[in-house]
């Protein structure tokens, strides 16, 4: 059995073209490496075609696209044969919609708030302007919706096989109200002249059985599509008779009629840009085919996890990781029904069930504990890395060119702050519309707050979310906590303080709302309960995509000063983190989350691991960086293109773009893929940042000035200068980024928490956003080269490394320890080691220990003055440094010092297994050994 807590883990992004079968081919390279849990990316039936697995159309079923139950049993057998657990990217918190593939969707569709799954979308059923009857916003047509209507776009068909009835806009199924099948058919029996036939007279008879309001209702419709179904003849009628509804061209009467047949359903079709005004289903982020479960159902909950809870049971799933846990209204909640769920699937006496989260944490934000919870997926991790690596005395230069480049200072908070403002205004309006809605409703409902305007409360909220420092708060039914409290008091304040209208006492109004203070039992009034509930518990739901879409998808596209910052769960104007602090929360980490994951890359991150760690490696070279610089933008002016006052790519971006290239250029050389690949990102990049294309407003014009400015920079004839000079300073960086990465590799996994490990990343990884770290890995060249590295010579990986294959035989190295004293990795403790000499502020040091065994850690940073600032590899003899390990016994060990010289010989870290003496282990044990997460 593998062990219940992963000693390292490593993702697998399944698709059609790698799926179970596939993935059950690489189980036995991956426990060569010294894998012990595979962690696969969602696979639930999703979308057909889907790349990533994340826009689930059924819970309850295996994705064909990946091979079924049959191809899953192969990759469960593989995973058992090789006693590898295997770990879930679990999807609670939304599904795929529209087109024609989820079944619950096209039911709410059909019925409405009748439908048993309505309860499943958070759907605000009365928010539609203009509309009679409550409906559901479905913003899917490409032109306006009059003029998809006008020209035939739009279709209604009969599907005989169902004896159900469906408009279909291209790809997208509306299926129609059966309260409206009987008027449809004395329209569709008359328009195809069969009123006296008997095929005719059955139908007609039929839908006279069904007169009335809501009729054939949802207990009777079955029975009534049976019956049209059993009719001879009716799919003929039908067929024929459906020319009075097909609209286009030189046809008003039958547009009409659609329109009419339209309008009388449980939805209103919409142009796609009418989602970011007036949609009214909650989204993940904005994406507006993927909706937002109502997990906090008790229903919704066990139809979702009916499959997961099987696999758990029958013994094939060891853990899950839990996507988008900020998207769940009362995530609490959802964590104490998921432990009641694995210990009724495993049995109360079953040992410790792996569950980590997806959750971003801000600069000095602490993690909520939840139920059976080991921690998050890691990000915060791998920033502090980062932040390790960079180099203090490099950011003033940085900092200086960026202020010159931006002509604005190198403070973060004022783009992020604008882009919220700009969020606010166009992706999220909707959502935000719905919640200012329920709050003029909060008001209105008491004498006392009656006349706040709708326009002023708006006012108030916004500026509540731009100041709003977090991702989101976790407020349950009873309340903030007191950490809660606080986050809300400091945006309210914010808030406050740029408040220039009269009354501020609507703060104070607005505050008590969040916290739910307004509905305590010791106040007189008369708010509504569940409305304040639901307000201030959807507005949690509200502030972390707000938070998502401005730092991640905005800010990090815009403020550029050092890009191996800019990433998932970081701060781009984060400073250098020296390695006393690093101690420090590595043995608060032990303390408190020892066991949560630790990730340098995922399918998330911004660029690859190594692209990062030769980033970083900016800060070891700011002034040959900035006078680099200088001489490119100069070289290359020619090839900007203007129009009046655009700039194509503008200064910024253009800045942008030499970091991105020194972080993904070719360790060997030129790479004939490089210009289409960085055109993809650059075209996303631009339209993430909406500064000067979005999205939402593509700028053509921008778009292509940008595309000739890199298809010029790259062309070898034309641009050979440039790409000369760029080749000899990404040399430099790229050999000291290759040191920062091993360093990095040994960090990740030696110190506290479960190293992660995504697809290929054992080689170096160069990649940048998605969809560039999905492409597909070559899992052979990886396979071969860990059989040639069973007995490594480092010296000759070291002289050869280019290729990536010392990175791969240094992972397999460092996981093989750790499967040898897995104790020490999962449940050791973590003692910094005092460092001394010249270099001492290059070296980190600490021991993992558990017992009497230990593993003794040492790594070495800002490796520039060891290199020849970037020209060659570092001998071990220009290291003039000891560390401090009185009490242990190892190799290399004299008299309780280790000479970093000894150690560091090919490799800029070394991992030393050694004992200590009893004493000293007993205190360990007694005085520094780690909690356990809830289970």
């Amino acid at each position: 059995m593998p062990p219940a807590i992963p000693l390292a883990t490593y993702r697998l992004q399944l698709t059609a073209d790698f799926n179970f079968e596939a993935a059950a081919r690489v189980v036995p390279y991956l426990k060569a490496l010294g894998i012990t849990h595979v962690y696969a990316s969602p696979f639930m039936t999703a979308r057909k075609g889907s790349t990533h697995g994340y826009d689930i159309t059924d819970h309850s079923k295996l994705n064909p696209e990946l091979g079924g139950e049959q191809g899953f049993a192969e990759l469960s057998a593989a995973l058992k044969a090789h006693d590898l657990g295997l770990i879930l990217d679990f999807v609670p918190n939304h599904v795929g919609v529209h087109y024609d593939d989820n079944p619950w969707w096209l039911d709410v569709l059909e019925w409405g708030q009748a439908s048993p799954h309505a309860a499943s979308f958070d759907i605000d059923w009365d928010q539609l302007p203009y509309r009679a009857r409550g409906g559901v916003l479905l913003p899917i047509i490409g032109t306006s919706y009059g003029h998809a209507l006008e020209h035939g776009d739009i279709e209604l068909r009969y599907d005989s096989s169902e004896g159900s009835f469906s408009c279909w806009y291209f790809e997208h199924r509306l299926p129609i109200a059966p309260e409206r099948y009987g008027e449809m058919l004395r329209i569709i029996v008359k328009e195809a002249g069969e009123e006296g036939s008997d095929t005719g007279k059955a139908i007609l008879e039929l839908a006279s059985q069904y007169r009335g309001l809501r009729h054939p209702n949802r207990k009777e419709a079955p029975a009534f599509k049976a019956a049209l179904r059993a009719i001879p003849g009716a799919a003929d009628v039908i067929a024929r008779g459906l020319a009075a509804y097909k609209a286009g061209e030189g046809r008003p009467a039958q547009t009409l009629a659609l329109h009419h047949l339209l309008e009388r359903q449980h939805y209103k079709l919409g142009h796609w840009r009418l989602a970011s005004s007036d949609i009214n289903y909650r989204r993940f982020f904005d994406v507006n085919t993927l909706a937002g479960l109502r997990v906090e159902d008790a229903g919704t909950f066990e139809a979702i996890h009916r499959l997961v809870k099987k696999l758990i049971a029958d013994g094939q799933l060891q853990g899950l990781r839990l996507d988008h846990i900020d998207g769940l209204r009362d995530p609490a909640q959802y964590f104490q029904r998921l432990r009641r769920l694995v210990r009724d699937a495993r049995g109360p006496a079953a040992g410790p069930f792996y569950v980590v989260i997806e959750k971003i944490l801000c600069e000095h934000e602490k993690l909520p504990s939840f139920a059976g919870v080991h921690g998050t997926t890691g990000y915060e991790w791998m920033n502090v890395i980062t932040q390790l690596l960079i180099d203090g005395k490099g950011r003033e230069p940085l900092d200086e060119i960026w202020r010159q480049i931006s002509n604005k200072p190198p403070k973060l908070a004022p783009v992020i702050k604008e882009a919220k403002r700009r969020v606010l205004e166009t992706l999220l309006t909707s959502e935000f519309t719905v919640l200012t809605r329920l709050l003029a409703r909060i008001a209105n409902g008491h004498y006392s707050t009656r006349d706040y305007s709708e326009d002023s409360l708006r006012q108030a909220l916004e500026l509540y979310v731009l100041h709003f420092p977090v991702y989101r708060t976790y407020l349950t039914g009873a309340g903030p906590t007191e950490a809660d409290r606080k986050l809300i008091d400091h945006a309210i304040a914010g808030a406050r303080a740029e408040w220039f209208a009269s009354d501020g006492s609507i703060f104070d109004f607005l505050r008590d709302a969040l916290t739910m203070d307004l509905i305590k039992r010791d106040r007189n009034t008369t708010h509504s309960v569940p409305r304040v509930r639901r307000f201030a518990l959807k507005v949690q739901q509200f502030t972390g995509p707000v938070m998502a879409k401005s730092l991640e998808d905005t800010g990090f596209y815009r403020f550029h000063r050092l890009l191996a910052l800019n990433e998932v769960g970081g701060d781009p104007s984060a400073q250098a983190l020296a390695i006393a602090d690093f101690h420090k929360l590595m043995q608060d980490r032990v303390r408190h989350w020892p066991h949560g994951m630790t990730a340098t890359a995922t399918h998330d991150t911004k660029r690859g691991e190594d692209a990062r760690t030769r980033l970083a490696a900016l800060t070891e070279l700011p002034n040959d960086w900035t006078s680099a610089v200088a001489r490119w933008k100069t070289m290359n002016a020619p090839h900007v293109v203007t129009d009046g006052p655009m700039r194509a790519p503008s200064a910024t971006f253009e800045y942008m773009l030499y970091q991105t290239l020194v972080g993904i250029w070719p360790a060997k050389g030129w790479d004939d893929s490089l210009p289409d690949r960085l055109q993809a990102y650059a075209l996303k990049a631009a339209r993430e940042g909406k500064e000067e294309t979005s999205w939402l407003n593509p700028n053509e014009g921008y778009e292509k000035g940008l595309r000739s400015f890199i298809e010029r920079i790259l062309d070898r004839e034309r641009s050979a200068e440039f790409l000369q000079s760029l080749e000899t300073v990404a040399r430099r960086v790229v050999l000291l980024g290759a040191l920062n990465s091993l360093t990095q590799l040994t960090l990740k996994a030696t110190m506290p928490g479960v190293p992660d490990f995504y697809q290929g990343t054992e080689f170096w990884d160069l990649s940048m956003v998605d969809p560039d770290n999905r492409r597909p890995v070559d899992f052979a060249a990886r396979e071969q080269a860990l059989r040639n590295s069973e007995r490594p010579d480092w010296a000759e990986l070291a002289d050869h490394w280019p290729d990536g294959r010392i990175k791969l035989a240094w992972t397999r190295h460092l996981l093989e320890l750790r499967n040898a004293m897995p104790s020490v990795f999962t449940d050791g403790s973590y003692q910094p080691l005092e460092v001394t000499g010249r270099h001492a502020d290059h070296i980190i040091a600490f021991a993992r220990r558990r017992g009497r065994d230990a593993v003794i850690v040492v790594a070495a940073r800002t490796l520039a003055p060891f290199t020849d600032n970037g020209r060659v590899w570092p001998h071990a003899d220009a290291f003039d440094a000891e560390v401090h390990v009185p009490g242990y016994t190892a190799p290399n060990i004299q008299d309780g010092t280790l000479s970093v010289s000894s150690i560091l010989t090919h490799l800029p870290a070394a991992v030393l297994s050694a004992r200590t003496e009893p004493a000293a282990s007993q205190v360990d044990q007694r005085r520094t050994a780690p909690q356990a997460a809830p289970n």
